[in-house]
């Protein structure tokens, strides 16, 4: 099986990219024949800003621009997808909602059919969502952060899609070992990133 692993962080040197490389190596490292991609987007210089263009291609109006045509051919070839990215105000870094944006558009993700009827059509993606945060756990339970995300991104997003999310995971310093306990939660993240479909 194949994975797209696609991380949003500007600093390769970043514990982001460190998780992202993990889940990686421990995919490699399970044994079995599974293949991965890993997409950084900032590396790639992938434009998230959602044009006129992109507003058309919704409205079914044009076809998708090449980068997303290319965003949309590697998701195609993905059994799952591994979001990892640091938490910015209680979501994803504006790259990455950016490539939502533009990639899971109208007509490959899901269909808006006359009469309001939504198809979805990413049922067959599992999706795993790692972020990286920067407060602890009680803040996020305190202010409802972790609620208001799972509700945004996991139902909002991917239920939206018919996409199943089978990992939320938020990797937080509250945790004494970290970052060396998030490289171990990352490399068995990767071992066992198929393991409910073999």
């Amino acid at each position: 099986m194949h994975a797209l692993i696609v991380v949003s962080h500007p600093n390769r040197e970043s514990l982001t990219h460190a998780v992202a490389n993990h889940i990686a190596s421990g995919l490699s490292a399970s044994g079995r024949h599974h293949t991965f991609e890993l997409a950084d987007l900032a590396a790639e210089g992938f434009d998230p800003r959602f044009t006129a263009a992109d507003l058309a291609l919704h409205r079914r109006e044009t076809p998708p621009a090449p980068d997303v045509a290319a965003e949309h051919a590697r998701l195609d070839r993905a059994d799952a997808l591994v979001l990892v990215y640091p938490v910015y105000w209680w979501s994803f870094p504006g790259m990455l909602k950016g490539w939502i944006d533009r990639v899971f558009t109208n007509g490959w993700a899901y269909d808006e059919e006359p009469g309001g009827k939504l198809v979805k059509k990413l049922g067959h993606l599992a999706v795993h969502l790692v972020g990286i945060g920067g407060a602890n756990m009680g803040t996020y339970d305190r202010h409802g952060y972790a609620t208001a995300m799972k509700t945004q991104i996991d139902h909002g997003i991917f239920g939206y899609c018919g996409a199943p999310v089978v990992t939320s995971e938020l990797l937080l310093p509250s945790d004494r070992e970290a970052p060396s306990s998030h490289i171990h939660k990352a490399r068995a993240l990767g071992q066992n990133l198929f393991s409910r479909k073999e």
